[in-house]
């Protein structure tokens, strides 16, 4: 796992990941509802910004175009905001699939066209909660095993933004949050519904460490030893 980067996400107004601007192929692959790639760009442009303004700050969990980078990423200028990215396994910039020369050679790209680039994994607070953010999620892919483990978060329990697997089901899985285009209609997301997925959370924390701190007080922490481990309780400082 790289070295988690520290990064403020209360500068964060809208979330997304795996616009894939320029790939063809992404439209079988993930089903898209489009008839060609230059639509899908169209469509991924005009929907982001319907809703980002001039003036927000947008964090990009990877893959953000693909293709002819040259003709490709200059589209994705024609965004609003101020545009963070995490680089995934697509992206020229991915120390992931990348040499060292190639991310230097087009770095300058992503940066005329407007982008930050981040490192692989950054880690700090939202509204004072801790999370952590990565294009790759914890575990799963959109192929039969997980691939770039290396470059993946470990799992010690921090709420979790991701992009990378192209689900259409939901955004939040447990403590792991998929923020995708394919899972939020091709646009950004604002960070109001990661707020409400942190308190949720946190509210679930809370009523577990409850219920193991009346276990503790009555000399049975025996069933909830793993769920307390995994959120940080110490049982017996209970």
């Amino acid at each position: 796992m790289p070295e988690p980067a520290t990064f403020d996400f209360d500068e964060v107004d809208f979330i997304t990941s795996d616009t894939h601007f320029g790939h063809a192929r992404i439209i079988e692959l993930a089903a898209r509802p489009f008839a060609s790639v230059e639509e899908m760009d169209a469509e991924l442009i005009r929907r982001w910004n319907e809703t980002v303004g001039p003036d927000a700050v947008v964090l990009h969990l990877g893959d953000l175009a693909l293709g002819p980078i040259a003709e490709s990423l200059p589209l994705t200028a024609q965004l609003h905001g101020r545009r963070l990215l995490v680089p995934g396994n697509h992206d020229r910039v991915s120390p992931a699939t990348q040499t060292k020369r190639a991310v230097e050679r087009f770095a300058p790209l992503y940066d005329e066209a407007g982008w930050r680039v981040l490192p692989e994994v950054i880690v700090g607070t939202r509204a004072g909660q801790s999370i952590m953010a990565s294009h790759y999620p914890y575990s799963g892919d959109t192929q039969g095993d997980d691939r770039h483990v290396a470059h993946r978060p470990v799992d010690l329990g921090l709420p979790l933004l991701h992009g990378h697997t192209h689900d259409r089901e939901n955004g939040p899985l447990g403590h792991q949050f998929h923020v995708g285009v394919d899972a939020f209609g091709f646009a950004p997301i604002p960070m109001t519904l990661v707020d409400a997925w942190l308190e949720d959370l946190r509210r679930e924390e809370e009523e577990i460490a409850a219920i193991v701190r009346d276990r503790s007080a009555a000399g049975d922490s025996s069933p909830l030893s793993e769920v307390a481990k995994r959120l940080g309780v110490d049982l017996g400082a209970l």
